[in-house]
């Protein structure tokens, strides 16, 4: 039996991450009705941001959708079949935060894995590793006028930083990288999915004049 190539893993789990971060992107410019052409930007940006600010920053080479365009292309058939998919389909909400999880998993996988080669830094990787994940997001949020999910209470970046640690710790105990890259892409998408469904959030920074003032000031009534 042949090996697998971890090549080509990393490459399809790539594309297939740039797939569904497109059509995150596409679906949250849906809920704003823009036209097509948003549609066509929230989504490249969504698929394409995190992944060209890593490239940037490392400096290891061309960025990677300017150095093979077909990640740009998967992008752009990905909004415009979401695009079209919509007017046939019902996507609820939470289809739009289970593909957001998907995406921010494998890009958090994809980012940590790639950083690490180049430098061989763990702290590093884990930083590309969360960057790659959430940036694109957050472009996607601000672009929209929504406030990012990263900065909001639930647990998002938190969920890519685990997934991230995962994979520096199963490289340091030489974990074949194929198993390594699914098992961390696993563990972000599981806790990103388990604060979804049970309304998990970090704790909230309160002041003692904050509290006070929850306390002195009347509030209205929900009756």
């Amino acid at each position: 039996m042949e090996k697998v190539d971890p090549a080509l893993i990393l490459y399809c789990l790539d594309l297939f991450g740039v797939a569904v971060f497109a059509v995150s992107g596409s679906l949250a410019a849906g809920r704003k009705r823009m036209d097509v052409f948003g549609v066509i930007v929230l989504g490249l940006t969504t698929a394409l941001g995190g992944g060209t600010l890593r490239d940037a920053l490392l400096d290891a080479g061309p960025v990677f959708w300017v150095e093979n365009p077909v990640y740009l292309l998967v992008a752009v058939l990905s909004s415009l079949f979401t695009f079209v998919a919509v007017r046939v389909i019902s996507i609820p909400w939470r289809g739009l935060l289970l593909s957001d999880a998907l995406g921010l998993a494998v890009f958090m996988a994809i980012g940590t894995a790639k950083t690490i080669a180049v430098t061989g830094s763990a702290s590093v990787a884990m930083v590309m590793g969360v960057m790659t994940g959430v940036a694109g997001g957050m472009i996607r949020d601000i672009l929209s006028a929504e406030v990012p999910l990263v900065l909001r209470r639930e647990i998002y970046a938190t969920a890519a930083l685990c997934g991230s640690l995962a994979y520096v710790v199963m490289h340091r105990l030489e974990v074949p990288p194929a198993a390594s890259l699914l098992l961390a892409a696993l563990a972000t998408v599981t806790i990103r999915i388990a604060a979804i469904r049970w309304n998990l959030s970090l704790p909230v920074f309160q002041s003692k004049d904050n509290l006070d003032r929850d306390v002195t000031e009347p509030r209205d009534s929900i009756e």
